[in-house]
């Protein structure tokens, strides 16, 4: 197939995707197509039911470190020689990231194939009763169907919001099950206490089937267990992975919170392994040692947008690292707090683990001397949270660990909700007065830690004041930008002008905006 020929073709699956994204928010429940019922209609129509019925589930739910607790599954039983299925949410840059096989994001020639076959048929079947599914439901359907197609030897799933009443709760009989870190997130559908968030996280058990979780808080471990007594489900805590047993390796996935995560995905990979009848298991019961198999998954694991270094590469070999971003999906208190802490490590050290940094940090080691790194933040949140909890928990991390932002600096998302692929343009007029809000409360919160760093430094209030064409407001510490290109450009352009001056930027709050920025900084 040509390759204008293939684009078009992959657009158009990507314009009938957009179809399904509806413009109501997530908690409203008068949409039709919210009925978690329905989500058996579709797999009757799919002719779905006994390929699912057979595949071989590990199902993942939580607050923080679902996705990341489910990349260190894939990543073992591949490792184990399995021929692995993962299915996770959001993308950040191609809604096929969502679909990996063997570790990869399926090809477009498969996805149209699978779309294609999926979107034709509901299209033909569905009615004013049951109509078409919304667009995540739909993208759970069709990873049942590339996974079933592909005949995946284990299909790892992540829950996309909830638990009980998420599409890929479809799954009657997975064989294990498991709970990552719970917290507050998305409250205006799940619940206001974190005994309520449990609930419906643990909405995954099935009767019998063995299911695992990490250290909870008591509200939400008593619900959890209370769940699991009811179902009849033999529910095992699961502490940190001891990092002595990587054999002097580091996890693939940086932060020590990930030790948590990798834990987990140990047990899970244990028990599926001896529930599905694979010998291989048979020395995992010793707590000294992992199978050589386990480590290599574990400490080779990765996952975009987590934890992840970029230094832009708009700049030549001599400014090579004079400005890096640093992106973390980060979007609830307990997250925020674990990205601070990670951020300030990494730019006290200045060693990005990335790997494509390690060149440029060796070449220039001797100019950290010469330069001043400065560090900003570069920030958006959905509005259904609360950036009152959200800023102050992430600059308290920073700031205990010496680390205080000259700037912030807020972007409305490029992301367009109701389109997706890659031609999707922002829309013309965009209101920014949930930006504005954001920068009220930076402001307010830096006025009030005066104590602190007090100086702003020159370059950036002059610069800003000067082009307001891409600054559409500037504070004391912060700016709001017209657009997230806009705001790279004034901080490529900030570079050049100021060659004295090294930018370590933290893009966090929301995993759009650093899928976003991944796509302009790694273009």
């Amino acid at each position: 197939m040509a390759e204008d020929s293939k684009a078009t073709a992959y657009q158009e699956a990507m314009d009938a995707l957009s179809s399904l994204i509806t413009k109501r928010s997530r908690a409203d429940k008068s949409n039709n197509g919210d009925r978690f019922e329905l989500i058996f209609d579709y797999i009757k129509m799919l002719d779905l039911e006994e390929s699912i019925s057979k595949m071989k589930v590990i199902h993942v739910a939580g607050t923080k470190g679902k996705g990341s607790t489910c990349t260190f599954t894939e990543s073992i039983l591949r490792n184990c020689g399995f021929h692995t299925g993962l299915f996770t949410s959001p993308h950040l840059i191609d809604v096929r990231e969502r679909f990996r096989l063997n570790g990869v994001e399926i090809c477009e020639e498969k996805y149209i194939s699978y779309f294609w076959w999926c979107f034709d048929r509901l299209k033909e079947k569905t009615n004013e009763d049951i109509p078409m599914p919304s667009y995540f439901r739909f993208l759970a359907l069709l990873a049942f169907k590339i996974f079933s197609a592909e005949q995946v030897d284990v299909a790892i799933l992540e829950v996309g919001l909830g638990g009980k009443y998420d599409a890929t709760n479809a799954v009657e009989a997975p064989v294990v099950c498991g709970i990552s870190s719970l917290g507050y997130d998305h409250m205006e559908i799940l619940g206001n206490t974190l005994g309520e968030i449990a609930g419906e996280k643990a909405g995954i058990f099935k009767h019998g089937v063995p299911a695992f979780t990490v250290p909870q808080p008591d509200e939400a471990m008593n619900v959890l267990k209370e769940k699991a007594s009811q179902l009849d489900v033999p529910l095992q805590v699961i502490p940190p992975l001891n990092a002595n047993l990587l054999n002097g390796l580091k996890l693939g996935l940086e932060g020590e919170h990930q030790y948590v995560n990798a834990g987990l995905a140990v047990a899970l990979c244990s028990s599926w392994l001896q529930r599905t009848g694979r010998p291989e298991v048979a020395h995992l019961e010793q707590t000294d040692s992992l199978p050589e198999q386990f480590i290599k998954g574990l400490t080779t694991a990765s996952l975009q947008g987590r934890a992840q270094i970029v230094p832009d590469r708009c700049f030549d070999a001599d400014n090579y690292g004079d400005l890096v971003f640093y992106l973390d999906g980060a979007h609830s208190p307990e997250s925020l707090e674990v990205c601070g802490k990670w951020f300030s490590q990494q730019v006290l050290s200045y060693q990005p683990q990335d790997k494509s940094s390690h060149e440029f940090v060796s070449k220039h080691l001797n100019e950290r001397v010469r330069k001043q790194t400065t560090q900003i933040l570069l920030f958006n949140c959905m509005s259904v949270r609360d950036p009152q909890v959200l800023l102050p928990r992430l600059m308290e991390s920073c700031a205990n660990h010496g680390v205080r932002f000259k700037k912030a600096l807020f972007v409305p998302n490029t992301s367009v909700y109701f389109k997706v692929g890659p031609h999707s343009v922002p829309p013309t007029e965009v209101d920014f007065s949930w930006q504005f809000a954001l920068q009220k409360i930076w402001e307010n919160i830096m006025h009030s830690n005066k104590g602190g760093d007090d100086k702003t430094t020159d370059v950036f209030s002059e610069d800003l004041k000067d082009d307001s064409e891409m600054c559409v407001r500037s504070g004391e510490t912060s700016a709001v930008f017209s657009s997230l290109p806009l705001a790279i450009k004034w901080l490529r352009d900030t570079v050049q002008q100021n060659r004295s001056v090294r930018f370590q930027v933290l893009v966090t709050g929301s995993l759009h905006l650093v899928g976003d920025a991944l796509k302009l900084i790694k273009k």
